[in-house]
């Protein structure tokens, strides 16, 4: 009896343990995140489609992303510029600047080819597009989209969406855990919301002179699309994105090794 027990008690520690790790979910706050992952300088990014696997590339992009460890107006900041190339022309601009202690964005300003710009100050509080400063009283419906997603982020803490590949290396990575993260994509009309990445395991990608790298996988699943996220359990350097897109099409992003 008293071994039978004994048994019973393993069997329902081992049970609450394993509840409690695929329960491991931290909804990501200040506190949490990490910026001396950071590693300033330039990196790049190889990024393209495929129309189905094994097929050939195509729409084949360039990105350029600067980090620089900066000061602004007295306060410590980390700012990221992107620079994205399509073929022969650069079809995409950013700088945002951040909070160096925990990546909020302080200010963000875009530009995209045919599109036009927009300039975000959170500190503030204007948002301008194409130099029209919006405000509540706007009634076309684009801007009032665009200004109500601005005005989510008041009195909140938020990570930029458009820098994923540096806020992904500023969390506390472990197996299993599944982060909450509140994403933000500015002067777009997607408000703030948390949106759920998991780390699924783990696995070791070959580079150069077949050194091996252990990595994070990471996953995110919305409707019509499922990423899986290649992090460096060393540097902790996203280096990969595998994503496939309404299973008709793929994108990937490749981190480059070398730059110019």
């Amino acid at each position: 009896m008293t071994k039978f027990i004994f048994s019973f008690l393993l069997i329902a520690l081992f049970t609450t343990t394993a509840a409690s790790q695929s329960k491991d979910t931290l909804t990501i706050n200040a506190k949490d995140i990490n910026t001396k992952w950071l590693v300033e300088g330039e990196h790049r990014y190889l990024v393209y489609f495929k129309l189905a696997p094994g097929a050939t590339r195509t729409n084949t992009n360039f990105w350029t992303r600067s980090i620089k460890r900066t000061n602004t107006n007295g306060r410590p900041t980390i700012t990221v510029s992107q620079e994205w190339e399509d073929k022969d022309t650069i079809m995409h601009t950013v700088n945002t600047v951040c909070d160096a202690r925990n990546m909020q964005t302080l200010t963000h300003q875009s530009w995209w080819k045919g599109r036009g710009e927009a300039a975000v100050d959170f500190e503030k509080g204007s948002i301008k597009v194409n130099a029209k400063e919006l405000s509540s009283q706007d009634t076309a419906s684009r801007n009032q989209a665009i200004w109500n997603a601005f005005k989510s982020t008041d009195n909140q803490f938020f990570l930029n969406w458009h820098l994923d590949l540096e806020v992904f290396p500023t969390l506390p990575f472990k197996n299993g855990r599944t982060f909450l993260i509140p994403f933000y994509d500015p002067a777009t009309g997607l408000a703030l919301d948390k949106y759920a990445y998991t780390v699924i395991g783990s696995a070791v990608l070959t580079g150069y002179d077949k050194k091996e790298v252990d990595c994070w996988v990471m996953t995110h699943d919305s409707k019509g699309s499922k990423e899986k996220f290649y992090i460096s359990m060393k540097t902790q350097e996203v280096l990969k994105l595998e994503q496939e897109v309404n299973g008709k099409m793929w994108r990937y992003k490749i981190k480059l090794a070398f730059s110019e």
